[in-house]
């Protein structure tokens, strides 16, 4: 049995009585193949309930700091998220962006998931902020399908991102896929990048319901 068999098996039903996920749409996600699922960002267990609601293994990048803490606390976080699929990429650096970007696109080539952000951290307020472009980078380059997701209620379960979460009802609601093969070889046209990426992301909102921000969640926590 592999560790992410193994995390599903032993914190799938403890995580199902805690959270009680509806699962909405799962059947759009590919059976094989590469895929990528790009969806908002609310709080800190966003990444501990999408790996454990597919069927599939969702490979995504996480801080490295998640994977480098002391004691047993550290240790038992580092099995679970590099367990569950976790890439660690050091994104503080200048070319943490670039590392990122060719993790997913390693991921994909192989034909496995790739769970991506787009907005590039939690959003500081609940609304959805403007996705960086980098999520139209990936499916331009792999051909990989995008299936989008919102996460739904998670906030109001971990306010903040920090802290035990409390018990309660989460949603996860998946999308139809969408591809954009009519832009092939034009991974490099920044019009083409921002109009796939601000499609995926209306697709995010009109699944989460949530209030759309045209700036990024970035700037919005620097200027509070």
């Amino acid at each position: 049995m592999s560790r992410f068999a193994l995390i599903k098996a032993v914190l799938g039903p403890i995580m199902r009585l805690m959270f009680r996920p509806r699962v909405e749409g799962a059947e759009h996600i590919p059976g094989d193949g590469p895929v990528i699922l790009a969806g908002n960002h609310l709080t800190f267990i966003d990444s501990m309930i999408l790996p454990l609601v597919c069927d599939r293994q969702v490979f995504f990048i996480g801080k490295d700091e998640y994977v480098t803490g002391k004691g047993f606390k550290g240790r038992l976080m580092a099995w679970f998220f590099t367990g569950v699929g976790m890439i660690p990429v050091d994104r503080d650096g200048g070319r943490g962006g670039v590392a990122a970007l060719m993790t997913g696109r390693r991921v994909l080539e192989e034909g496995n998931v790739f769970g991506i952000y787009p907005e590039g951290t939690r959003s500081p307020d609940g609304r959805l902020y403007r996705g960086r472009t980098g999520i139209a980078r990936l499916t331009l380059m792999t051909g990989a399908p995008v299936v989008p997701f919102a996460m739904i209620g998670t906030d109001k379960l971990q306010p903040g991102g920090a802290g035990v979460p409390r018990p309660g009802r989460v949603t996860v609601r998946f999308g139809e896929a969408m591809e954009f093969s009519r832009y092939e070889g034009m991974d490099r046209d920044r019009y083409v990048l921002r109009a796939v990426t601000d499609s995926v992301m209306a697709e995010v909102m009109r699944l989460s319901g949530q209030e759309y921000v045209d700036m990024y969640a970035s700037k919005a926590k620097e200027a509070a």
